[in-house]
């Protein structure tokens, strides 16, 4: 009985040896491993591609290049649902995309696309960092394949279109491109434009062959992926804020060691947090690209822009009203943006 228990002694000694190499082995390998990073946008020279190339610089430095970070701009991998579908699944890492796109997965991602939530860059970016919306935001998407980390402002929203819409009527029969949004259909649709969704790379086709008249879009990715070859006119309708989202793949998320999950957490916050004279730079050089290219500006007459806003303002209640849990997301974003008034 001794012989046997001495045996077991030394067997079980060995054994907790041999596991506590092969956990620290395992912590080892974790701690060298490098992990890929792609972050795909649909812009270039725009604030959703240049705060990835920040992002991901940062995550590079800060996780001692541990995560190499690949840039994928102006839809590179693919249409936006490719892009956001790539993101659930994993094959792409990071999706940095205006959040009303994502409503095929949570119909609340829109409700920051609502007209007349903002009037101004500086209440955008306040919006954008409160953290009630940072809270409601993040947590969108969590059992869809996606880990929200950040929320931006990235410009206000504006009419491309071939023919220049000077007047309140010009919308009307207008066929007018419009992002994923509910709250952007019916508010067009109120001017009496047509609305069509449709995804940024596919709208300087559509423009040239006739399919659309106009556009919604920033001057940044307007002047970026040189619509002004297709549509010279920019009515500056400033009638919603563009913002983004963040969102990293849940599956890649997961597999990374929990020093690796902080840093990226940490580093996709605080860039976006400390975006903002990044911001104004690019608006300034899109808004000079735009006028190099070809483009005009133009402004509707100030009581036909008034009335277009006040118009176009009443279709966010109007849309809640219906629909008990974009209301109370629309509640959320509605009380940030009298906060930062």
């Amino acid at each position: 009985m001794k012989l046997v228990q001495g045996k077991f002694r030394i067997a079980a000694a060995a054994g907790v040896l041999t596991l506590a190499a092969a956990l620290s082995s395992g912590a080892a390998q974790a701690q060298g491993q490098t992990y890929v990073m792609k972050i795909t946008t649909p812009t270039i020279h725009a604030v959703l591609d240049q705060y990835g190339k920040a992002f991901g610089d940062a995550v590079e430095k800060d996780s001692g290049g541990r995560i190499k970070a690949q840039l994928y701009p102006a839809s590179q991998l693919g249409t936006i649902p490719r892009q956001i579908e790539g993101t659930q699944f994993g094959s792409i890492q990071c999706a940095i995309i205006p959040p009303e796109f994502f409503v095929g997965i949570d119909e609340r991602f829109e409700v920051l696309a609502a007209p007349g939530l903002v009037t101004s860059a500086d209440q955008a970016e306040k919006v954008a960092a409160d953290p009630q919306v940072l809270k409601f935001y993040l947590g969108l998407g969590a059992n869809k394949g996606l880990h929200g980390v950040a929320v931006g402002f990235a410009e206000q929203s504006e009419v491309v279109a071939k023919n220049a819409i000077r007047h309140l009527d010009d919308f009307k029969g207008k066929k007018l491109r419009i992002f994923a949004s509910e709250f952007q259909s019916a508010s067009f649709s109120k001017l009496g434009a047509t609305p069509v969704a449709m995804s940024p790379g596919d709208v300087v086709a559509a423009l040239q062959q006739g399919a659309l008249d106009a556009s919604v879009a920033g001057v940044q990715l307007l002047s970026g992926l040189h619509f002004f070859d297709a549509a010279k006119y920019i009515t500056l309708t400033n009638h919603a804020a563009i913002f983004y989202v963040v969102e990293i793949s849940k599956k890649w998320y997961d597999s990374l060691p929990p020093d690796l999950q902080k840093i990226v957490d940490r580093d996709a916050a605080s860039t976006a947090l400390n975006f903002s004279p990044r911001q104004k730079e690019i608006e300034d050089a899109s808004t000079k690209a735009w006028t190099a290219g070809g483009g005009e500006f133009v402004n509707l007459p100030p009581n036909e822009e008034a009335e277009m806003i006040k118009t176009m303002s009443s279709v966010g209640a109007e849309i809640s009203k219906k629909k008990p849990d974009v209301a109370e997301a629309f509640k959320i974003v509605s009380d940030a943006a009298q906060r930062a008034k």
